[in-house]
């Protein structure tokens, strides 16, 4: 009771005196903080308040701090949060990727200039010079200044002799540059081996084209002095009369382009002349005794003037135009003597040049229109057709030797009167048997006729329009 007399008392001289200086506006403040909902409270209780608010100050400060925390919230010494310049909170995530000092000092530059981090061995562009011996490192060795380190093949086994060698003459036989083959043997350590190179090589040919023999014949020219030595294409090719009996397994022919390749390579001094010779009396094989005497009889006949660098003749690509029709003019012929249609096809895929097919087409045509009687005709024409499904001249070599006809039976015609009504006749039967289709036969020039009734013929009709 005397506790809220006192109160009273004091409230009063308070309202009454209108002091409002800055004394007894922080007692009124006191007064009413101690009064929370009508309950008066202690010393005691107001310092817990106080602190609960301090806590829950600092939490809501750590829970929106960031890296520039300084400039936002932060406390005042009574415990009160001074509000500050507002800071979006970052992400935990990109604080972690984030690779500038968290301090926040320094320029945001990254470290070490870029030289740093993992797997990083310098700055990007930095070129290091050759680092200098340290001549008191423990262990420096005066002998190694004066060590050169070179690169060193291993020599080459025989059993990856023809794993490794193989692919290269295989990949000769279609460029044909002998400079490149020497270029990769030389890179190879073939040690012992080098004298299996020619043997290898001649095998992989008797079973490939006249055109790939005669690129092996040029091979074996070339690597002899600069890669491969005169005694080593002797054992080779003494292996190789030693591997007739196996060899005519594959090719039954091997003994006479064995012997052939020994001729060759006599007459390009890549083997002595005596050589042959040698092998006189001591030879107790059919197949090699065989192969001396073709090589014996090829060298005997260019004292008559044959030309032995000319045996396997050249590839197709590389034989002139002129040489190539004359060839096809006497294939033609052949088979007109003959009629042999399957020795026809083999001799026109030896020539090899199955994009100059247009010309044996047009060829054959035109000897069909100089030719008389019908035995050229029916010939010609079988053997078209037979060449057709065999897909031994195909449909685009096939058109473009009937249109290069087409085109010239103008000049045909000055020569051969009857040219343009043979032509109309082997077009026809041509397309009637499978061998052009419609759109070629449409193509067919045909001379203007003449009219079947002339008025000097007193109105008789003509039997042949031509």
């Amino acid at each position: 009771m005397n506790d809220f007399i006192l109160k009273a008392q004091d409230l009063s001289d308070s309202f009454v005196s209108g002091e409002e200086d800055n004394g007894g506006s922080l007692l009124s403040n006191k007064n009413i903080n101690n009064e929370i909902n009508g309950n008066w409270l202690s010393s005691s209780s107001n310092s817990i308040h106080e602190a609960r608010l301090k806590a829950k100050a600092k939490r809501r400060l750590r829970k929106n701090s960031s890296r520039d925390s300084g400039r936002g919230d932060s406390l005042s010494d009574n415990g009160d949060a001074v509000r500050g310049t507002a800071v979006a909170p970052t992400s935990p995530k990109s604080k972690l990727l984030d690779r500038k000092s968290r301090l926040g000092k320094g320029r945001g530059l990254p470290k070490k200039g870029g030289a740093g981090g993992k797997g990083v061995w310098g700055r990007s562009g930095e070129v290091y010079g050759p680092e200098e011996v340290d001549e008191k490192d423990p262990n420096y060795d005066e002998a190694q200044e004066n060590c050169v380190y070179e690169t060193v093949a291993p020599p080459l086994e025989e059993k990856d002799f023809e794993k490794t060698v193989s692919p290269i003459v295989q990949e000769y036989f279609e460029h044909g540059d002998t400079n490149e083959v020497a270029e990769l043997l030389a890179e190879l350590n073939l040690g012992p081996m080098r004298s299996e190179v020619p043997s290898l090589a001649v095998s992989l040919a008797l079973e490939a084209k006249a055109s790939h023999r005669e690129l092996t014949s040029r091979l074996l020219a070339d690597l002899c002095g600069s890669v491969l030595s005169r005694s080593d294409m002797e054992s080779s090719f003494d292996k190789l009369l030693r591997e007739l009996p196996d060899l005519v397994l594959d090719t039954p022919g091997a003994p006479q382009l064995v012997g052939q390749f020994i001729a060759r390579a006599v007459s390009d001094q890549i083997l002595s002349k005596s050589y042959i010779e040698s092998y006189k009396g001591r030879v107790g094989c059919q197949y090699t005794r065989a192969a001396l005497d073709r090589a014996a009889v090829l060298l005997k006949m260019t004292m008559g003037g044959l030309r032995i660098d000319n045996q396997w003749g050249a590839g197709g690509g590389q034989r002139p135009v002129m040489q190539l029709v004359k060839e096809m003019n006497l294939l033609l012929k052949e088979y007109i003597l003959s009629g042999d249609i399957k020795e026809a096809e083999r001799c026109l895929r030896d020539l090899e040049v199955p994009h100059f097919h247009h010309e044996f087409v047009y060829e054959a045509i035109v000897m069909v229109l100089e030719s008389k009687g019908d035995k050229t005709f029916k010939m010609v024409l079988q053997l078209l057709k037979a060449l057709s499904a065999s897909s031994s001249i195909t449909v685009d070599q096939m058109r473009r030797g009937y249109e290069r006809v087409y085109m010239d039976i103008a000049e045909i015609n000055i020569d051969v009167p009857r040219a343009y009504f043979i032509l109309e006749q082997f077009v026809d039967q041509s397309f009637n048997t499978g061998v052009i289709d419609v759109k070629i036969r449409d193509l067919c020039p045909c001379r203007g006729r003449k009219r079947f009734v002339s008025e000097g013929d007193g109105g008789v009709v003509k039997l042949e329009s031509y």
